[in-house]
């Protein structure tokens, strides 16, 4: 981490958090962010349910809510971009505060409540995006919405056409009974009528699911389950957790999801028994607490042909992008893996 970087971060840190996350996107529109371009090399290159990505490092969604970066996000070294959640209809989401840094625990709480400007405005920004990234979007439901499983359809319905893949996310805790959508008949019903919008696109493009990690054994089977017999492309896994379990930092009783540092070997059991549940089979998107290229590899270990991550940057900005995928080709390098393809799922059996 650069000096200047680390001046940005100290002082981006004395500001509420909310805050501090406008100012980041303000920053990286002004330029003032330096951006490493997308790192590749034939050990890096990888294609995850038909996407050829660069890299196997993401973004997850939550951090561009309303795709107002797509442009830098797709020069800071990630193989791939995820942005929203972009519901029909522009809502405010929860009351503030909703943001809430755990710096002791290296972790964040948030309950935001797919605060967003809607899928007209987040469809317009899209249509103009960097057509050299891969870039997806993560759908949701308008909280006080009658159909709440059709939502998902609308939002692919109208951003599909500019979009290389899209996640429907039934796995926020921040939204009053979204949860209920991850239960079989539920999910079901839901997969099966945004796959049937999926078919009618120009184009069609890979559907993602997002889980969350407090999901008990049976329900992950149940949704592996579904995710097969509805043909989702790939399972994110995972969403952030309800779980408080060890943590230190004095906000750590706020109410909503959990992100960071304590929920990575949590996420990664679930990322684990998937990829079991699973047989290798369906691809899966590996999220939850990494912060270094061996977090990293390790989720690849598990079962994950490509990871996510986002809360990590709160900590150690930016230019942990392109640390993390230069030494994620060092591990692999030590390990004699010829392509990052390879090692996945090769050691599932440390996490079960």
């Amino acid at each position: 981490m650069s000096a200047f970087e680390r001046l940005g971060l100290s002082l981006l840190h004395r500001c509420d958090p909310e805050r501090a996350h406008a100012l980041s996107i303000t920053a990286l529109k002004s330029g003032l962010v330096p951006l490493p371009g997308v790192k590749t090399s034939d050990r890096l290159a990888t294609t995850v349910a038909g996407l050829k990505l660069p890299n196997p490092v993401g973004l997850a969604a939550g951090y561009d809510k309303n795709a107002e970066v797509l442009a830098p996000l797709s020069r800071a070294g990630f193989g791939f971009v995820e942005v929203g959640a972009a519901t029909p209809r522009a809502q405010p989401g929860n009351p503030r505060p909703r943001l809430f840094r755990l710096t002791e625990d290296r972790a964040v709480i948030n309950r935001f409540g797919f605060n967003n400007q809607g899928m007209e405005a987040i469809g317009t920004r899209l249509a103009n995006r960097p057509r050299n990234a891969v870039i997806g979007l993560n759908l949701g439901a308008n909280k006080d919405s009658e159909d709440r499983a059709g939502d998902f359809s609308k939002v692919l319905a109208h951003c599909g056409a500019h979009l290389d893949f899209a996640t429907v996310n039934v796995s926020s805790p921040n939204t009053e009974k979204l949860r209920d959508l991850q239960g079989k008949a539920a999910l079901t019903a839901l997969l099966t009528g945004v796959m049937e919008t999926r078919a009618a696109l120009a184009k069609p493009i890979p559907v993602f699911l997002k889980i969350a990690p407090d999901l008990i054994d049976a329900e992950l089977a149940e949704i592996a389950e579904v995710a097969t017999t509805t043909g989702v492309d790939a399972i994110i896994a995972t969403n952030t957790t309800l779980s408080r379990d060890g943590l230190k930092s004095a906000d750590a009783g706020e109410m909503g999801g959990m992100s960071g540092a304590p929920l990575f070997e949590k996420s990664t059991r679930v990322l684990a028994r998937l990829s079991q549940l699973t047989d290798g089979k369906l691809p899966l998107i590996g999220v939850g607490g990494i912060s270094s290229a061996e977090q990293a590899y390790a989720k690849i270990r598990a079962g994950a042909s490509a990871v996510q991550l986002y809360s990590a940057m709160v900590y150690e900005g930016m230019s942990l992008i392109p640390r993390i995928v230069d030494g994620l080709e060092s591990l692999l390098e030590r390990d004699e893996f010829a392509n990052v393809a390879d090692a996945v799922g090769s050691g599932r059996e440390e996490w079960l």
